[in-house]
C-alpha cells in the first residue's frame, strides 16, 4: 500500500525569486512537511477552473484547506467591513468546489485558518468578519507576522480532543472566525469564547481549527488526517 495523496490548497500571488517578479502558485513548505512528516504524500492544488474540482479530487485520498486571505463576504450574503480586504474570488471559487468533490466522494478534510472559514461558508454558515469587534483585543491575529499564542479548550467526546487532549496552547494568526457553522458542531473555543474548531459528526473525518497547527509541533491534527487517507487505501 503507498502512501495516501494528500492535496493541499494554494495562495496564487505576485512573489518574487530569483530574477523572476510574477504570480505564482505558492504555500509554506510547513503543510507540506507536516503532511510528510505523518505518512501522507502532499501534492498542491493552485486555483483554477472549479469544473475541474472533481476529477483533481478524484485523484486524493484526502484534502487540506489552507490558511490565507478574507473570503469574499458575498459568499454569505453580507456586506464587507472595513477590515475585511483583498480576498480572492478565484481561491475561493476552486476551495468550494474542491470541498463539493470532496463530499460526493467522502473524502477526508483538514481545515485550516480560512479553511475553516471556507469549510463553514461551503455549508450554508456566516463569518465574524473582525474578531476584535467581538472579543475588544487583537490576541489572535496580533499584527504582521506574528503568531497569537492562544489557549484553547477542546469539547469532551469531540474527534479533535482524541488526537489533542483536552487543552493545547496554539498559535493563531485570523482576525476572522466563524459565527454559524451548518452541519459542524464546535470542537474547541479559546479562553474568550471564540470558536477555534469545529467538527462533523460521523465516521468521515471532517474537522477545521482557525489555528496554525502546521507551525509547531501540532501532529495530531496531520496524523489523524492521514490516517483517515490511508484508510481508504485498504
Amino acid at each position: 500500500m503507498g502512501r495516501p495523496v494528500v492535496g493541499l490548497s494554494t495562495y496564487r500571488e505576485q512573489a518574487r525569486w530569483g530574477v523572476w517578479d510574477q504570480p505564482a502558485d505558492l504555500l509554506p513548505t510547513q503543510y507540506a512537511d507536516a503532511v510528510g512528516r505523518a505518512g501522507g504524500g502532499p501534492v498542491l492544488l493552485p486555483p483554477q477552473d472549479p469544473a475541474d474540482a472533481a476529477a483533481v479530487v478524484g485523484r486524493l485520498d484526502g484534502l487540506v484547506i489552507t490558511g490565507g486571505a478574507d473570503v469574499d463576504p458575498a459568499r454569505y450574503g453580507a456586506d464587507p467591513h472595513p477590515r475585511t480586504v483583498a480576498w480572492r474570488t478565484d481561491r475561493d471559487a476552486w476551495e468550494l468546489a474542491l470541498l463539493g468533490a470532496a463530499d460526493a466522494l467522502g473524502l477526508p478534510v483538514l481545515g485550516i485558518c480560512r479553511g475553516m472559514q471556507v469549510m463553514a461558508v461551503h455549508r450554508g454558515g456566516t463569518l465574524e468578519q473582525h474578531v476584535p469587534d467581538a472579543v475588544g483585543h487583537e490576541t489572535h491575529s496580533p499584527g504582521g507576522d506574528a503568531f497569537g499564542e492562544v489557549e484553547v479548550s477542546t469539547a469532551p467526546g469531540s474527534r479533535l480532543r482524541s488526537l489533542l487532549g483536552d487543552r493545547q496552547r496554539v498559535g493563531c494568526h485570523h482576525h476572522q472566525g466563524v459565527r454559524e457553522h451548518p452541519g459542524f458542531t464546535a470542537a474547541a473555543h479559546a479562553d474568550d469564547g471564540t470558536l477555534e474548531a469545529m467538527e462533523a459528526a460521523g465516521a468521515r473525518f471532517q474537522l477545521a481549527v482557525q489555528w496554525h497547527p502546521e507551525t509547531r509541533a501540532d501532529a495530531g491534527l496531520f496524523a489523524g488526517l492521514v490516517a483517515a487517507a490511508a484508510a481508504r487505501l485498504v
